[in-house]
């Protein structure tokens, strides 16, 4: 048995070893924390943090945190938010607060800066009274309403949004009106996309992979190369080229019309089949390669056991051979789903309106209309989506199974 002195050296020299393994790691954990964990953090926060509105306008956002939400608010508040639209018009930040609130109420940009616009410098009436003057719109519950939700310094309004949900002035959960409530079909649809990549994929890779792992390796390492040929060239010029294929005047129509299959040139770009095709296209070796790994290593005497104790070779395939396979299956199942799950480029190309996926829409905001808080939303939404299905297929399969070879 080891002395007390000989087991406190060998803790000490096991503590020093694990020192040395996490300052060796440490370079590429804090990389990784820099460049990828800190920026999504910071990303998905917008979706909930909301501070523009309490910025610019700090009395009002004080003061209506005390509305009740049913009548109007006071005196005290519409002269809080007169001297508010006067200093903020002053400063120079007046527009990150109108563009905030017209998020959610549409119009309220305009509203807001004609009434810094039109405010007198002295007024002549009472604070409500002069609103109301400039703008009848200050006389509706729904407009101050707006402002209470903005009033920071967290907001519920673009998560409400991702799921098609608002919260009204009163604070009562309704859905979004029908012309702005698309994102649960949008999200539906994106699932039902890279479901049916995912079993394209799956149906086409499965018995490659087979065929594969049942050549010799010379032969297959080289057939390997033809399965790698698309990761050679970008995403955007694989789809470039499914473009030139289904075009009106592309390459299979003219061989069509050339056989006389067809009279007329078809439709096939800008639709969901089109979408269907490239993205497999462009997905395929993600299952295809961990089927073969997987695939290599089954031994062929288990087949040939099972078809010499008299199984036929179709209970022989499903029985012995494909459950030794599953592993191979759930990870191409995995990585091709995930995947698909975020793609923009390929149904922007080649798909049509109804055919865009939730990552086209995150574009979209962050790009286009600059609200990176319903970006962020819809984003932690597909996450969210993504992690629960995660938590399922462990739950039903189990990660534990999953192997790349």
């Amino acid at each position: 048995m080891a002395s007390p002195t000989l087991a406190a050296q060998l803790a000490r020299a096991e503590r020093t070893k694990k020192l040395k393994a996490v300052l060796l790691t440490a370079p590429l954990l804090l990389f990784l924390l820099l460049t990828f964990l800190a920026p999504i953090g910071a990303l998905l926060t917008k979706s909930f943090v909301d501070t523009e509105v309490a910025d610019a306008l700090p009395n009002v956002t004080r003061e209506i945190k005390r509305w009740d939400g049913r009548a109007l608010p006071d005196e005290a508040t519409f002269a809080a938010l007169i001297d508010d639209v006067r200093a903020a018009r002053a400063a120079g930040t007046l527009a990150p607060a109108a563009t905030r609130l017209n998020y959610d109420v549409s119009g309220f940009r305009t509203l807001l800066f004609s009434t810094a616009r039109q405010l007198p410098e002295r007024l002549e009436l009472p604070a409500r009274e002069t609103l109301l003057a400039i703008d009848p719109k200050w006389s509706e519950v729904e407009t101050w309403g707006a402002i209470a939700r903005a009033a920071g310094p967290t907001t519920s309004l673009y998560l409400l949004g991702a799921v098609d949900l608002k919260r009204t002035a009163d604070g009562r959960l309704v859905g979004a009106p029908r012309e702005e409530a698309i994102f649960v079909q949008v999200l539906g649809r994106t699932f039902a996309i890279a479901t049916a990549v995912t079993v394209l994929c799956l149906v086409l890779g499965y018995p490659l992979a087979y065929v594969l792992a049942s050549l010799p390796a010379r032969t297959a390492n080289a057939l390997l190369v033809l399965v790698l040929l698309p990761f050679w060239t970008s995403l955007l010029v694989r789809t470039s080229a499914w473009i030139v294929l289904l075009q009106h005047e592309g390459v299979l129509n003219s061989a069509l019309l050339q056989a006389g299959l067809i009279d007329q040139p078809l439709e096939m770009l800008y639709r969901r089949a089109a979408v269907y095709a490239a993205m497999t296209h462009v997905l395929l070796p993600f299952m295809v390669l961990p089927l073969y790994a997987v695939m290599r290593q089954i031994p062929p005497v288990h087949v040939r056991a099972a078809l010499s104790l008299g199984a036929p070779p179709s209970t022989a395939f499903w029985r012995v051979y494909a459950p030794q396979t599953l592993p191979g299956v759930g990870a191409g199942v995995l990585m091709v789903f995930i995947q698909a799950l975020g793609y923009y480029i390929t149904p922007a190309l080649v798909g049509g309106p109804d055919d865009q996926m939730l990552s086209y829409f995150i574009a979209f905001y962050a790009s286009k209309t600059i609200n990176w808080g319903m970006a962020a939303a819809l984003s932690l939404a597909l996450l969210a989506a993504t992690v629960a299905l995660y938590y399922v297929y462990d739950r039903l399969v189990g990660i534990d199974r999953i192997r790349m070879g």
